[in-house]
Order: C-alpha cells, then structure tokens, then sequence
C-alpha cells in the first residue's frame, strides 16, 4: 500500500519545497509516520497494571479464541485480494484537506493521510500483532526511564514503534539520499505475493487460535496431527500460488523468478516438508522443538501416547503412590493453552537426564 508513494512522496518534497528544506520536510515526514503509530498505542497504556487473571481468561476463553480465528480469516481473505478493510473515505478526505495547511502541521496530516490511506494494509498487520500480544497470558511490569509500564501495553508500543520506523524511514532515508530511488524495484506483481504471503501466514495464525478454543473445550477436532495437516495445506497452497499454478484473481501477481522469489518459495516448501512427519505415528521426526507452543500437545493425538514418566492425574493417587515409594511428589501445574507449558513438555521433559531423574526419585 506504502510502497508506491516513496518515490512520488520524496520527489515532491525533493522539488516542490522551498530551497533546502526539502530533505528536512521529507525526514520530517518520516518523523510523523513512526510518531502516529507510537501515539496509537498510548490507550494501552491507561491500565498500568493489568490483572494477570484477566490475561490468563484472554488466552483460554474459547469463544475469545473463536473470534480471534474467525477475524484473522477476515484479515486473510482481504490480503488474497477479495476486498479491502477501509476506513471511512471522508475521514482521509478531511485529514488530506488539512495537510494543505504550511509548516510542520501540514507535513503531520500529510503522515496522517498515509496512515489512514495504507490502513487496508496495515490494519489487519497492527491487528494481528496486538491480538497476538494480549491472548498470550503475559503479565508484570517494566521499568523504562523511571515509568513502570505493563508488561503487554510495552510489547504493542514496541511493536508499534517498530512498525512506525519500518514504514516511515523509507521516506526520510530516500530524501536524504534521492540517488538511492534508481535502486528501488518497480511496483508491480511481486506486491500481490507479499500481500498473498501476509494471508497465507494469517490463515496459519487462525488455526493456533481455533485449535486454542478445542483444546480448552477438548472438542478432538484440532488433533496434533489435523493441526500440522492444516499448516501443511496452507504450505502447499502459498507454494502453488507461487508457482502461480492457481490464484485467487486473474493476473495477480509476479509471473518472473528473481533469486529472492526463488529462495523465499523454496524455504515455504521445505518448511512445507518439514511438517509431514506431524500426521504420522511417533517418532523422532516428529520432534518439533523448534514451533513449541503452536501445535497441540504430543498426547493430544490421533495415536496411543506414551508419556516418559508415569503421571498422576490425580492428587490422592499420587500421594497415595509416593507414600508407599517412599519418593517425594513433583507438581507440573499445565494448562491446554500454555505455550511455556508446551515448551517445558517438548524440550525439558524428554531430555535424558530430567528424565531419568523424575522416572527414579520421584
């Protein structure tokens, strides 16, 4: 959405600015960019400290995490080129009539029209982060120059400052260095397969969000291996695409092969590969230390699970069982949407010598 505009946006500011305060304009264009993102995460920040419990609720609420699934598809069929998440016309038309203000305030509302322009494109980006950031049960706070800040309004301001300078320093660097825009690829078709590969990677973030919701509710329709069957379907279809054997409107995207489409579809397709040992019975392949915490658990499957050690489900039967061993008793405290709990189980249990040990002393 942004991309086309650098080179029309630096050149106006390079040669219809007064004499030598084209570049300053420009850079503060970029400025603005990074600045309205920033302003937009302040509301997080009204609640300093955010009850944990109300976290803890956000990542384990099943119809919370159907509405998440549900909204993220939305964001992925606007990115297939379907149609377009817009806000209002009028407000970009007022906002763009008041960058013909002079000075500084004019450069701001010219940055705010881009912001509200480009949000089809940023909109479900900014969506998708800040959804991600809070249905993840992250607590506490953080010190940042003496303000004590809540730990999830921090990450969307960081992720916002971020997204701020991505978008907005394109602008400032071009103007500093007009030279620079001979080296900027064209507009064209290779903008569809970004966008594509933002829906394909939307519909993928869906699925952690549904199988979320079936955990909870132990539905048995997002099994281990129907999640990993899933991603594997997304994976071959965003290959497809590539190759463009089918897509989702005539003439959309790059027909050419640059080296960096190459490598990009080669990577999605091993990543693809890498999955299949997810849908077959257990074995040493179907180790995936490396996504802990986005598929469903290892004995959340369509085959017969066996855990490393004995556990107890049960509290009496286990201090029943640890009276007569004479062994003290290890409590795990999991839950079926705990990615710190996936992670413990895929990476720390089935190591030989914690394993040893939890099967032995205790």
């Amino acid at each position: 959405c942004v991309f086309p505009m650098i080179p029309l946006t630096v050149s106006f500011f390079s040669k219809g600015a007064e004499k030598g305060k084209g570049k300053q304009r420009a850079a503060m264009y970029g400025f603005f960019i990074f600045l309205i993102y920033f302003l937009l995460s302040l509301p997080f920040h009204l609640s300093k400290n955010v009850d944990p419990e109300v976290l803890n609720s956000i990542a384990t609420n099943t119809w919370l995490n159907v509405g998440f699934f549900v909204v993220f598809l939305v964001f992925a069929i606007s990115f297939f080129g379907f149609y377009e998440i817009t806000l209002p016309s009028s407000l970009a038309n007022k906002v763009d009539s008041a960058s013909e203000l002079g000075g500084a305030i004019g450069v701001f509302f010219m940055a705010l029209t881009l912001a509200i322009v480009s949000f089809s494109c940023t909109g479900p980006i900014l969506g998708t982060v800040i959804g991600s950031i809070y249905s993840t049960d992250i607590q506490g706070v953080v010190n940042f120059l003496g303000l004590e800040l809540s730990m999830p309004a921090a990450k969307v301001s960081s992720a916002m400052m971020g997204f701020g300078i991505a978008l907005g320093g394109p602008f400032a660097l071009f103007a500093a260095f007009p030279s620079l825009l001979k080296k900027l690829p064209k507009a064209g078709g290779w903008m569809d397969d970004f966008k594509v590969s933002l829906g394909f990677m939307e519909v993928a973030l869906a699925i952690k969000f549904l199988s979320n919701a079936d955990l909870v509710e132990q539905w048995g329709i997002l099994k281990r291996e129907s999640f990993f069957a899933l991603w594997i379907i997304v994976g071959v279809l965003w290959v497809l695409y590539m190759f463009k054997i089918f897509t989702f409107k005539p003439g959309q995207g790059s027909k050419g092969w640059s080296k960096f489409k190459i490598g990009f579809t080669a990577l999605i397709a091993v990543f693809t590969l890498r999955m299949i040992p997810g849908v077959l019975p257990p074995s040493e392949l179907n180790r995936f230390d490396f996504l802990s915490g986005f598929p469903p658990p290892k004995s959340y499957s369509w085959y017969h699970y066996e855990e490393e050690f004995k556990v107890y489900k049960d509290l009496a039967e286990a201090m029943k069982a640890a009276e007569e061993q004479g062994k003290p008793i290890f409590i795990d405290f999991t839950g079926w949407a705990c990615v710190n709990c996936r992670k413990m189980e895929d990476t720390v249990w089935p190591d030989e010598t914690v394993r040893a040990i939890l099967s032995e002393e205790y």
